[in-house]
């Protein structure tokens, strides 16, 4: 039986626990946030308070808490007929049929699945299979890719890589791998932004001469998200995934579709892919495969890139011992089931310009600059002024997200993200089973924190010697927790 008593727990957790990209410090003097138990959107913590999951954990309990049972029994049901063999030389039924399964969920002939424990893990698989491919097909020298600024694609070496966040990388330099930064689709940020088309053409414009620049038969692949996470759910503007594509087929580069946060329903289809209408030649998933009953990630690949390594001329040099284990395929397999059969893509369809109407009501705040996202997938930028846009930084913006929002949203009994690896913002992302009064009351309480903040601002209460949190720029920091994804 694990413990559950606050204080033993407190007191354990200090002593033996590292809490992943977490400054440990700030709980020097204040109690880690230890959360016990679920039910549907909530959670409750070790006192017994009550919280809404508005971040989804991070971006993957989207089933929210109470599908437990039956995931669960799924996976005990496995584990009663096989505990364990690898997807090393050799195969099981639960991996078989899940990728079956989601060979007949992803677009076009992407029919090939490849394994791995968590997303970070598909992002490194994605890169050596495009590495490996390129070689067999006589170019060994396309070994770089093009990503985006402020773009997280997961630590492995290689993922990080292609990760545009500096805090993230400086510890880690030099780079594994040589990549390409261009600009995201943060249309608000760009001074073509408010011309859809113009602005879509700056961005295809940037991309091109990236790739010239550097060498068109230098570049392995590119990867991006459906919808951007980091920097605060950037969504494309019209044309740029077409645009994308044809210029990835012209200069021989593979389309890589990161869809860790957007596969699975976040974005209202099964894959973000299919909501914007492009064709990647690879597209990387975890989080909701599993609606985080368990950890796997994996790589759908498509006929064309995966013929060299199914017809015996090449070996891809590449495994993960628990890539495809048994329970977690079972419980993989379970979750699609109740996605289908629960209909919760169409509930986030139905919700999606819902909340977009119900979030555009905070547009009336004068710290509220932006408001953008798809399906339950939100975020809302934040500014000094409306006018000019002019952003929070450094201490200003620590003071807002670090002192202000998140102790007020936390008492309010709200968890999300207070983000400010690019502009800050608040991200909301909750369960896809949310309804929309759930979601009505996440929008009172960001609302009410919001009002308090914007007269502390106008107050100039940050310049009247409010103590600034010396906890740095560049770390997220949802508020009741503090994770990166």
């Amino acid at each position: 039986m694990l413990p559950l008593d606050a204080a033993d727990l407190q007191r354990d957790a200090r002593e033996h626990l590292m809490l992943h990209f977490t400054d440990m410090s700030v709980y020097a003097d204040k109690n880690i946030p230890i959360y016990v138990r679920g039910d549907g959107a909530h959670l409750y913590d070790a006192d017994g308070r009550r919280y809404i999951d508005g971040l989804s954990g991070l971006f993957c309990t989207n089933l929210g808490h109470s599908y437990g049972a039956e995931i669960g029994a799924a996976a005990a049901d496995q584990l009663s007929q096989l505990v364990f063999t690898p997807n090393w030389y050799v195969a099981h039924p639960a991996a078989i049929a899940l990728a079956t399964k989601l060979a007949e969920l992803a677009p076009g002939d992407l029919n090939r699945v490849f394994f791995t424990s968590g997303g970070g893990d598909a992002n490194e698989a994605a890169y050596k299979l495009a590495r490996q491919w390129h070689a067999h097909n006589g170019e060994p020298q396309r070994h770089k890719v093009i990503s985006r600024r402020i773009s997280y694609h997961g630590t492995t070496l290689g993922a990080l890589s292609f990760t545009g966040l500096a805090g993230a990388k400086t510890p880690f330099a030099p780079a594994a791998v040589p990549v390409h930064f261009v600009s995201n689709t943060n249309a608000f940020r760009h001074p073509l932004g408010d011309d859809e088309d113009a602005f879509c053409a700056a961005l295809l414009t940037e991309l091109e001469e990236a790739i010239l620049f550097e060498g068109e038969d230098t570049i392995a692949m590119m990867i991006a998200e459906p919808v951007q996470n980091s920097g605060g759910c950037f969504t494309p503007p019209r044309g740029y995934w077409a645009g994308v594509r044809e210029i990835c087929d012209r200069y021989g580069i593979l389309l890589l579709s990161d869809e860790v946060i957007t596969g699975f329903g976040r974005v209202g289809e099964w894959f973000g892919a299919v909501k914007y209408g492009f064709q990647p030649d690879l597209i990387t998933f975890a989080k909701g495969v599993t609606a985080a009953h368990g950890p796997m990630g994996g790589v759908i690949v498509s006929e064309r890139v995966a013929a060299p390594f199914v017809t015996g001329d090449e070996t891809f040099m590449h495994g993960l011992t628990f890539g495809g284990h048994p329970a977690i395929c079972a419980m993989a397999l379970k979750t699609i089931e109740i996605i289908e059969r629960d209909d919760v893509l169409g509930n986030v369809r139905r919700n999606e310009p819902l909340m977009r109407e119900m979030l555009d009501t905070l547009r009336e705040i004068p710290i509220v600059g932006d408001i953008r996202g798809a399906g339950h997938f939100w975020a809302i930028e934040l500014v000094k002024d409306q006018a000019s846009k002019e952003t929070f930084e450094g201490e200003e913006a620590d003071w807002l997200l670090r002192q202000v929002l998140s102790e007020d949203l936390v008492n309010a009994g709200l968890l999300c993200r207070l983000d400010d690896r690019g502009d800050p913002v608040v991200q909301l992302s909750p369960p896809l089973i949310c309804d929309m009064e759930l979601f009505a009351e996440i929008v009172g309480i960001v609302k009410a924190a919001l009002r308090k903040a914007a007269r502390l601002v106008a107050a100039n209460v940050y310049a009247d010697g409010a103590r600034i949190l010396e906890s740095g720029r560049g770390r997220p920091t949802p508020a009741g927790k503090r994770a990166a994804a």
